[in-house]
């Protein structure tokens, strides 16, 4: 069956919304950090009629019937993931996505009114980490550590010691969405061993990285729990997964996201995480990861050459943060807004301490990985960052936008999307 004949003759509004994303994905240039393209054979699982089906439970311990290849399937996830990170001996791959990991977490390991001690979100944290407005932080008790040093992007330590010694906090968590440094494991395990807590990683962003064998993977420093996204740098489909360094914490998490949480799993999902799992344990992959760490490095070196104020100095992953005010004296809503109109795709972000309003922040975020796939090195990168600039500096002159815009299509041209 033609499928996508099917969908034009039976709905052909959400048929031409999706041809306008293609061409969209096709001519533009995708430099959101946490967006990728995933491979055809894993759209190919993602769309496969394992969506029909329902699996509530876990393989060999379903509450429906004809789980034959449902339990085949997840094994093989359990299995891959595993396999990925050293050190995991647990591994639950039903979480819809990255924050329903963490929360699964938090509903395994605390009682309400615990304290968990992470990272600030105006210093590189994520929402799901205990912002005030998420419904975890009217459960759970969350308290931050910061950078110590904005210019170097160094956490710091001292500080987070002191925190935990006064907090007692269940959880020590590391991990980010808007951070560019790696992080030092070790610190963090010896000061949750004082303290008597659990050290989880929230390795979401960089998962495909550690995949990769190119940054530090946290079970090699004793970290408990480890969370992550399946999507970003890993490159697999939207979902998420949880690991962990025993069989006592993951069956804990496992009877918390079902039938705690989650009812049925997405086995479609399950499927497309279990061949990007595979994908990721290749030579191939490895190659990858190393490429997008160069070809962020290629472009801290253009902004650096140019004056930019990149937040932590630059980068030792796939992101920058861009202070946009001090770079350009345009706010990150205008310099979005301007590559929007050349074919360009990122996201205004908050720097540390940001003065100005999460809806007008003062910076930008970008990443490497989606470009990578697509066959990006480092000159293409290098021309991506003079791009940057150049529009941001004219992010109120329409013609100079229109003229990049056409060089711009003119470069992605040459990249085709996986699958398209």
């Amino acid at each position: 069956m033609d499928l996508r004949a099917a969908l034009e003759k039976e709905d052909p509004q959400v048929y031409s919304a999706l041809c306008g994303e293609e061409k969209r994905q096709l001519e533009g240039m995708e430099l959101v950090a946490s967006e990728n393209y995933v491979s055809p054979a894993v759209l190919a699982a993602l769309g496969s009629i394992f969506t029909n089906k329902y699996s509530e439970g876990y393989p060999g311990k379903r509450y429906y019937g004809g789980q034959k290849y449902t339990d085949i399937i997840e094994s093989l996830a359990i299995e891959r993931v595993i396999k990925l990170f050293p050190g995991a001996k647990t591994a639950n791959v039903q979480p819809h996505s990255g924050c329903p990991a963490n929360e699964g977490v938090y509903h395994a390991v605390l009682e309400p009114g615990d304290t968990v001690l992470g990272m600030d979100l105006s210093h590189g944290g994520h929402l799901s980490h205990g912002h005030p407005v998420t419904k975890m932080a009217k459960l759970f008790r969350f308290v931050r550590y910061k950078m110590k040093d904005i210019e170097t992007g160094e956490i710091d330590y001292d500080e987070l010691r002191e925190v935990a010694l006064e907090e007692k906090p269940k959880i020590i968590l590391a991990g980010f969405s808007a951070y560019s440094r790696e992080l030092d494991y070790k610190k963090f395990r010896e000061i949750a061993d004082e303290v008597g807590a659990l050290a989880m990683m929230d390795m979401a962003h960089i998962a495909g990285l550690i995949a990769g064998k190119q940054l530090q993977n946290p079970f090699e420093f004793g970290f408990d729990i480890v969370t992550s996204t399946t999507h970003k740098t890993l490159r697999g489909p939207r979902g998420g997964i949880i690991l962990t360094n025993s069989e006592e914490l993951g069956g804990k998490i496992n009877k918390t996201i079902f039938p705690g949480l989650q009812g049925g799993p997405h086995m479609n999902n399950i499927a497309a995480k279990a061949v990007a799992f595979g994908e990721a344990d290749t030579p191939e992959f490895q190659m990858y990861a190393q490429q997008v760490i160069k070809n962020a490095k290629a472009m801290e070196n253009e902004f650096a050459k140019n004056n930019v104020r990149m937040i932590a100095g630059g980068t030792d992953n796939h992101l920058l943060l861009i202070d946009a005010v001090s770079s350009w004296d345009a706010t990150g809503g205008e310099v979005e807004t301007a590559l929007d109109k050349v074919h360009m795709t990122l996201n205004k972000n908050a720097i540390a301490d940001d003065p100005r309003s999460p809806f007008d922040p003062s910076g930008i975020r970008l990443g490497t990985p989606a470009m990578t796939t697509r066959g990006f090195t480092e000159k293409e990168f290098t021309q991506v960052a003079q791009w940057i600039i150049a529009v941001a500096k004219n992010h109120a002159d329409d013609a100079k936008l229109a003229e990049i815009a056409e060089e711009v299509k003119t470069l992605t041209a040459r990249f085709p999307v996986p699958g398209m």
